[in-house]
């Protein structure tokens, strides 16, 4: 069974947003993979990441989302802070922008899903 690491915090550092793992974790144990995923069910989007060969997902629910769109239009780099260090979340940004294409109009995530991608990244959008 693979974990969830749900991310509800997150610091602003010059260009970057680091979010918080509030897990007990090394950065040795973890290898970003560039992945990026939605999950309409729990309304969130997942970033994958290598945790000692197996694949993990850290989740930004829908109280982030602002934070996520607001990285986007501000050209941020993403980050994973961990208990000894940050990690760079590699391609979160691209891979992000790819997936809201994606679900942009796609019924296939769920009416209210759509709705809430849409609404809340409206100005990536440009609408």
């Amino acid at each position: 069974m693979r974990n969830v690491y749900l991310i509800d915090q997150f610091n602003v550092v010059h260009n970057e947003i680091h979010f918080i793992l509030n897990e007990t974790k090394q950065l040795s144990q973890l290898q970003p993979t560039g992945q990026v995923l939605a999950d309409s069910d729990h309304e969130a989007i997942l970033y994958l990441i290598d945790e000692n060969d197996t694949y993990n997902y850290v989740s930004f629910g829908q109280s982030i989302w602002s934070q996520l769109a607001h990285m986007i239009v501000s050209d941020q780099k993403a980050f994973l802070k961990v208990e000894d260090g940050v990690l760079e979340l590699t391609d979160f940004t691209e891979e992000l922008k790819a997936l809201l294409y994606n679900i942009e109009g796609n019924s296939n995530y769920g009416e209210a899903f759509v709705q809430a991608i849409e609404n809340t990244f409206a100005d990536f959008f440009g609408k």
